[in-house]
């Protein structure tokens, strides 16, 4: 009110049925009465909630109602600890919650010296635009309504927030005053902010809110390396430094601890941190100039990243130079396996590595996958209730890496097969091995679609500089153009394409950083790339699919030789962030095995499709064949649709079968030795790859009929019956004995997968001369390495490819 001290107040604020909804009815300003005017005001809203018989908005008051009210104001305006509509309420913000990254989480207020939610009633995505540049982020993703993250305490501060989207502070944007709410906690808030910081974002702690639950809010962190380690790479060991308000500063190491330090190695992809001698450092320190950051780090040692610890106090610094008696903060971080330096040829120890209880599968980028582990020796997975972002840092920094940036649910990298061994997972972060939290041995209620899976951070190599795609119509796709010395200097050139193939793709696409490779390709006269890199500086690419980087696979070196040379023949690739993996079902196999004898002269059309023995050329048309049969179920578990390669119009038409071939071959069927040598084989070529049945839910999308589009959905699996032409293998010349059968899908890797090593079933056959068993059917990869010893040939990692 002007010139009287009465706050203002709206009409929503002065009252509302019990258990209604409490509404801002800003655009019908209460009435004028005499000199006085009534407008927003949030203070004493909480006075005129008590009152029950006040049900009122702007519309329904009269002028006797108005002078009541005003008179009431006047003589409790003593009473009321409030703020004048003039200034905004000093909060403090902060994301909180379960199973959620640094930059989401439930919407948390600090006012009156207590933290409380907000209420999801007409909260919008502008309202989380201003949460999440309030935090120093780019802009909002997201918002999630129903406590997505848990339920949190204390006051629900603000309920029925209205933004614009351009307000500075959620403090600004209109509601129905702080501490006015009918929600419960079930109804708290969160939002998803964009991984980005503003530029420039400088994190000031409000000192009417100083709090110890804050967190570290800065721009970005990084360890700054010596000019003695520049060169390293990964760097291990530096100066830390944090950016805020644009300026990179460094941190005092007074009250510095080394949970702080492993933590600030993990977010950089290092599995823990080390001691070190910090008297160079000191000594380079009093030469440099410093800029230090103002307050202290307090972390316990388990956080994933440095903003998801609290905030230490300030810390006194004279003239932004010193800090006290102490020096910028060292830290050394100890890199793991995959990413340390080679040890020197001349030192080698022999030994076996002793096999890991837990894995990764499924995941396009190194660190990142599905997670298995080994438990009787049968690999299995993990479900998902209660895992979270500790869990996952746990089995990030068993495997080598850093601490988890993803804590993934819902098998987002892909199901899984086999036992579910482990649920209900609590770890508190500090665990050597996944193995060690406590956990549900009882899985009963999980299934596969609920696979747990983490992404970890991993060492920053410069693998991305070396390499580029060119040409092409989106970042995806294009030349493959390398980074290559040649005359003591580094030139930008091709990749011949001659064995270009899937698996090279996957080795590009990893590298960049795109996921899993889409198509290979040996002809790119239709890309335009950068005509000063139309010259051959690497041939004889082979890869084994697993590498990090090109330059990783076998190639010619220095000395290029390109039979097709470059030009429209340099290699090409094509990227996706999904891919299908296909996995055979053991059990059918294993089920449904017989022996059947057939006459040759049945079997002219299996014969024109190579599906019997070299034997049968030369045999009587009268005799017959000796034939091992069986179904076969292949799942697609993957995350997109598998699909030939071959469009329509490039399919083979059979006459004698009658049918389409969208892939000329797609699997092999083989009978090996028990020293892993191939006795009989046989081979089933695409004719039909349909949707035979799908899981409950999943819409089947390929049918072979009528010419129709070919593939296996997600979710969804191909069933080949046992009574099937070249569902078989011809075993007429075997002799009695013990052997292994043995069937490999997609065995040329045609079309790219997320995981080969499941492409491959064995089993155990004993054959007497008339009868066939047939046990112990797994696929590659399930079994422990001591059982799968048992079987020559089957690699835990990837297929022999060549």
């Amino acid at each position: 009110m002007s010139g009287t001290g009465l706050p203002a107040v709206r009409g929503a604020e002065l009252g509302v049925l019990k258990g209604t909804k409490k509404r801002c009815f800003s655009s019908h300003p209460l009435q004028q009465v005499g000199n006085l005017r009534v407008c927003s005001w949030k203070g004493c809203a909480a006075f005129f909630r008590l009152s029950k018989s006040l049900p009122l908005s702007c519309n329904m008051l009269r002028p006797i109602t108005i002078h009541f009210l005003v008179s009431t104001l006047m003589l409790m305006w003593p009473l009321c600890s409030a703020q004048p509509s003039s200034g905004t309420p000093v909060i403090q913000l902060r994301l909180a919650g379960e199973k959620r990254k640094h930059y989401e989480g439930r919407v948390e207020v600090f006012y009156n010296g207590e933290w409380g939610t907000v209420c999801d009633d007409d909260f919008t995505i502008q309202a989380a635009q201003v949460v999440c540049r309030e935090l120093g982020f780019i802009d909002a993703e997201s918002w999630s309504p129903s406590s997505k993250y848990g339920k949190g305490e204390g006051h629900i501060w603000l309920d029925n927030v209205h933004c614009t989207g351009g307000e500075k502070s959620l403090a600004q944007c209109e509601s129905n005053g702080f501490g006015v709410s009918d929600c419960k906690h079930s109804e708290d808030v969160g939002v998803v902010c964009t991984r980005k910081r503003i530029p420039g974002f400088k994190f000031i702690r409000n000192q009417a809110n100083n709090d110890e639950s804050l967190t570290v809010q800065v721009e970005d962190v990084r360890i700054r390396a010596t000019y003695s380690h520049r060169k390293r790479i990964p760097i291990t060991d530096g100066f830390l430094e944090v950016k805020d308000g644009g300026k990179w500063r460094q941190i005092c190491n007074e009250g510095w601890t080394e949970k702080n330090s492993r933590v600030v190695c993990g977010m950089h992809g290092f599995p823990m941190e080390k001691r070190l001698n910090t008297r160079p450092y000191k000594l380079l320190a009093k030469r440099r100039k410093k800029n230090y950051w103002g307050f202290s780090v307090k972390c316990t040692g388990n956080e994933a990243d440095l903003s998801d610890c609290k905030l230490g106090p300030e810390i006194e610094l004279k003239g932004n130079l010193t800090c006290e008696h102490g020096m910028p903060v060292v830290v050394s971080c100890v890199p793991g396996r995959a990413f340390a330096p080679s040890v020197s040829a001349g030192f080698s120890k022999a030994y076996r590595v002793e096999q890991p209880l837990v894995r990764l599968r499924g995941g396009a980028m190194i660190g990142e996958g599905r997670v298995e582990v080994l438990k009787n020796g049968e690999w299995g997975t993990v479900c998902d209730d209660t895992w979270n972002i500790r869990a996952a840092t746990v089995v990030c920094r068993e495997l080598g890496f850093g601490s988890a940036k993803e804590a993934l649910t819902g098998a987002r990298l892909g199901q899984g097969m086999g036992p579910v061994h482990m649920n209900e997972v609590e770890c508190s972060g500090f665990e050597k091995s996944l193995t060690e939290c406590y956990f549900n041995r009882d899985a009963l209620g999980c299934s596969h679609e609920e696979d747990a899976a983490v992404r970890c951070n991993v060492p920053a190599m410069g693998f991305k500089k070396r390499l580029r795609l060119n040409g092409g119509r989106n970042p995806y796709e294009g030349r493959v153009e390398v980074l290559a010395e040649r005359n003591g200097s580094l030139v930008w050139g091709t990749v011949c394409s001659d064995s270009w193939g899937t698996m090279e793709a996957m080795v590009v696409c990893r590298q960049l950083g795109l996921g899993f490779a889409s198509h290979s390709f040996q002809e790119t006269w239709y890309w335009a790339g950068d005509p000063t890199a139309d010259a051959i500086v690497m041939s004889g690419v082979r890869c084994s699919g697993t590498e990090l980087t090109l330059d990783q696979c076998l190639h010619h070196g220095k000395h290029v030789n390109c039979k097709k040379g470059g030009g429209r023949f340099a290699a090409g690739v094509s990227c996706t962030q999904t891919a299908p993996d296909l996995v055979l079902n053991a059990q059918v196999v294993e089920q449904t095995t017989y022996l059947e004898d057939r006459p040759l002269y049945a079997l002219a059309c299996a014969q024109e499709e190579h599906c019997l023995s070299t034997s049968a050329d030369e045999a009587d048309p009268s005799s017959y064949r000796r034939l091992l049969r069986f179904s076969s179920q292949i799942h697609n578990n993957g995350q997109s649709d598998f699909r030939p390669r071959a469009a329509h119009h490039s399919w083979i038409w059979h006459e004698c079968h009658r049918h389409y071939h969208s892939m000329e071959v797609f699997t092999h069927y083989d009978l090996l030795s028990l020293n892993g040598t191939q006795v009989a084989e046989g081979h089933k070529a695409s004719f039909c790859l349909e949707d035979t049945y799908c899981e409950e839910g999943i819409q089947k999308r390929y049918k072979c009929e009528n010419f129709g589009a070919q593939g296996i959905t997600v979710g969804c699996w191909d069933t080949y019956r046992h009574d099937i032409d070249c569902q078989w293998i011809d075993i007429t010349d075997i002799k009695p004995g013990d052997y292994i059968l043995q069937i490999v899908i997609n065995p040329n890797y045609e079309v790219a997968e997320s995981d080969y090593s499941n492409n491959i079933m064995k089993c155990r056959s004993r054959y007497d001369g008339h009868r066939i068993w047939t046990f112990n059917c797994h696929i590659g990869g399930s079994l422990g390495s001591d059982i799968d010893d048992m079987f020559p040939g089957l690699l835990t990692n990837q297929l022999s490819r060549r």
